[in-house]
């Protein structure tokens, strides 16, 4: 069975000029890409294209995230312009999503917040906590792979964000990642206090994201204060 990304709904936020960079935002169990549509203004107005999805079984897309989530990330990917840097953007489940599955969908860079890893996602599946409609396949993919063996795979700048309050994901499984990291541009970046949610909507959190990704792709610099891209 194939699964183009056309199935997904999805939404764009596109810059006034050329993109330097494109950017696919994934979102956690329950969520829906209207969540992140602070972020994908942010981005585009720092001079990226960006695309936000609803995952399998979440938004506007319907059915239930199963097995082939890695094929979904890799197909959405072509939904942005083929010649520009692809960056994934995740939090939680999308965070794990990023990270798992850049290779398949040949990403120069990552973001992921607050990563929940594949055991606490397996389990979550099979407990029927798990928020979204799943069917049991996507238990058995968390479970195959691990944010271990992915991350100390990549050879591609990563961002870690994650808040010390998380209350959802312990902080302490993205320490834990730290030593793990490749690139010499990878970064773990933790925040007193905040929830499993602050980072994804926090201004701050945010800049610097795009000032990090700036860096790490040799973006152009941040514009000046007081000039704007527009919406």
């Amino acid at each position: 069975m194939t699964h183009p990304a056309s199935v997904l709904a999805h939404a764009r936020d596109l810059p006034d000029g050329d993109p330097w960079a494109g950017l696919l935002i994934l979102h956690g169990a329950g969520s829906c890409k209207e969540n992140h549509a602070d972020m994908g203004r942010a981005a585009a107005d720092a001079g990226l294209a960006v695309v936000r999805v609803d995952l399998r079984g979440h938004g506007e897309t319907g059915g239930r995230l199963d097995g082939h989530m890695l094929d979904d990330v890799a197909g959405a990917a072509a939904l942005l312009p083929g010649a520009l840097p692809l960056v994934l953007r995740g939090s939680s489940l999308g965070g794990y999503l990023a990270l798992v599955a850049a290779a398949r969908a040949g990403a120069a860079a990552v973001v992921a917040i607050c990563p929940a890893t594949g055991e606490q996602l397996a389990e979550g599946v099979r407990a029927g906590k798990l928020r979204g409609e799943h069917d049991p396949a996507a238990a058995e993919l968390f479970a195959a792979y691990g944010l271990d063996a992915a991350v100390e795979a990549l050879d591609v700048p990563v961002l870690i964000q994650h808040a010390e309050g998380d209350e959802s994901v312990p902080v302490e499984s993205s320490r834990a990642l730290a030593p793990l990291l490749r690139h010499p541009a990878s970064r773990v970046q933790l925040a007193r206090g905040g929830d499993h949610r602050s980072l994804q909507h926090d201004a701050t959190a945010q800049a610097a994201v795009l000032t990090w990704l700036r860096a790490a792709l040799s973006g152009p610099p941040a514009p000046a204060p007081g000039r704007s891209r527009g919406a």
